[in-house]
C-alpha cells in the first residue's frame, strides 16, 4: 500500500506535512523524491490492543503518524492494580529508496491527563534499530494537580542521530509507555493519562531526517 499501512479495524491516521530535516554541516537538505512505505511487522502491548493503532506516512516523506484509540493508564480509586502502566511496542519495516538512509529526528506526542493533587505521571519512549546496541530513551513527567491536554517533543541533534544501516534491512522499534502514580494525597480518587482520543484527532508524529548512503551515485 503506497504511503503507509493502516492496521485493520483502526481509525484513520492523520497525515502530517513538515519541513524537511536539514544537516547543519552541509548534508542532504531534502528527503528522497520516491515514496516510502512503512509496514507494521508487529504491534504489542497493553496500550495498543489489536486494532487500536494506525500508521500513515506524510505526502512529502518527512514524517509518519501513529494514532492510538485505547492507550490509557490510571491509578487510584477503584482502578485495576495493573492499570497504572501501559506500554506499546511498534516493530516497523521501513522501505526507503535505494541509496538513502534515515533517522528519527524528532517525535511529537499528545494526549490528555487528569491527575489529582499529589499524583504524578510520566510518558516514556525509546527508539532503536533491530540488532543495534544504540537505544535512545526520553522521559516526560507531569505532576498533579493537572487536568488538561499534554504535549511532549523528543528532539535529537544531527550529530547524535542513530541512522538505519545502509544496504541491509533492519526493522525500527518504537517503545512507548505511560505510567501513573496515585500518590498519598488523594489515593481514593482516580488519576489517569492517555495517549489516545475518542475523536481520533490526537496522534504521535515522528519526523524523519534523510541522508545519502556512502557510495550512492
Amino acid at each position: 500500500m503506497p504511503g503507509g499501512l493502516l492496521l485493520s479495524g483502526a481509525a484513520a491516521a492523520l497525515l502530517t506535512a513538515v519541513l524537511p530535516a536539514h544537516n547543519p554541516s552541509g548534508g542532504i537538505a531534502d528527503p528522497p523524491p520516491d515514496r516510502i512505505v512503512i509496514d507494521i511487522a508487529t504491534v504489542n502491548g497493553s496500550g495498543c490492543p489489536q486494532g487500536t493503532a494506525a500508521i500513515a506516512v506524510s505526502e512529502d516523506n518527512t514524517a509518519f503518524t501513529v494514532t492510538y484509540s485505547d492507550y490509557l493508564a490510571q491509578a487510584g480509586g477503584g482502578s485495576n492494580p495493573t492499570a497504572f502502566r501501559k506500554n506499546c511496542q511498534l516493530n516497523l519495516v521501513v522501505h526507503v529508496p535505494q541509496g538513502f538512509t534515515y533517522a528519527i529526528a524528532s517525535a511529537d506526542y499528545r494526549g490528555y491527563a487528569s491527575l489529582q493533587r499529589g499524583a504524578s505521571a510520566v510518558q516514556r519512549a525509546s527508539y532503536y534499530f533491530q540488532g543495534s546496541s544504540s537505544t535512545v530513551y526520553r522521559n516526560h513527567p507531569i505532576n498533579g494537580a493537572y487536568d488538561d491536554n499534554w504535549q511532549a517533543t523528543d528532539t535529537t541533534d544531527w550529530a547524535q542521530m542513530v541512522w538505519a544501516p545502509c544496504g541491509v534491512q533492519r526493522n525500527f522499534n518504537i517503545n512507548t509507555e505511560l505510567r501513573v502514580t496515585a500518590g498519598t494525597a488523594s489515593p481514593g480518587k482516580v488519576s489517569f493519562m492517555t495517549m489516545d482520543s475518542t475523536d481520533g484527532d490526537l496522534s504521535t508524529v515522528y519526523h524523519m531526517a534523510w541522508k545519502e548512503c556512502p557510495g550512492k551515485k
